[in-house]
């Protein structure tokens, strides 16, 4: 990987405000990793190597957001994907976008939440969250191999105990970006 890349990725890590302890505390950890010169993309699914960046991109109104059924998660998640190699994290975004909602040309903001999580015991995600401002009215074409549907969901609706276990945390931070 290109000096270059990680420090890019660094800077976009660095420039997260925690929310709470925990965001605090994974952001240092996920700052420590990358300064350690590990490999950051995931190689070979599901866990070479075991730990990886991956990203969710949340697709908001002011009421709420886009949440997609995922197939193997059998969970409510934000669309999002593994990072690939050599991939800066905001071009995953903007891959996944299209290739899991068929929409394209809508540029990714900044990080504004980063998660560390075991996933099914065996790897850990580094997840950076990003806040995709839409209109419900955008034709979206979600990917049913993947998903068994999307739906949008007001925010006091969210499904978080079928969801990823920092979506409400994820939220709660939204909620003070979007006031």
């Amino acid at each position: 990987m290109s000096r270059a890349l990680r420090a890019a990725i660094r800077a976009e890590v660095s420039a997260i405000i925690p929310l709470d302890a925990l965001e605090a505390e994974h952001l240092q950890a996920s700052l420590a990793w990358i300064d350690s010169d590990a490999e950051l993309w995931r190689r070979e699914k599901p866990a070479t190597p075991p730990e990886h960046l991956s990203t969710y991109f949340a697709l908001v109104d002011e009421t709420g957001m886009l949440l997609v059924d995922h197939k193997n998660a059998k969970l409510w998640l934000p669309p999002g994907g593994h990072v690939d190699p050599g991939e800066p994290p905001r071009d995953t975004v903007a891959r996944e976008l299209f290739e899991e909602l068929g929409v394209s040309g809508l540029p990714a903001p900044a990080a504004s939440f980063i998660t560390r999580t075991e996933v099914a015991g065996h790897h850990l995600d580094v997840t950076l969250w990003y806040a995709l401002p839409i209109s419900r009215t955008l034709p979206l074409r979600y990917d049913q191999t993947e998903f068994n549907e999307a739906r949008w969901f007001d925010f006091d609706q969210l499904p978080y105990s079928d969801s990823d276990p920092h979506l409400a945390r994820f939220a709660s931070k939204l909620a003070k970006i979007i006031a």
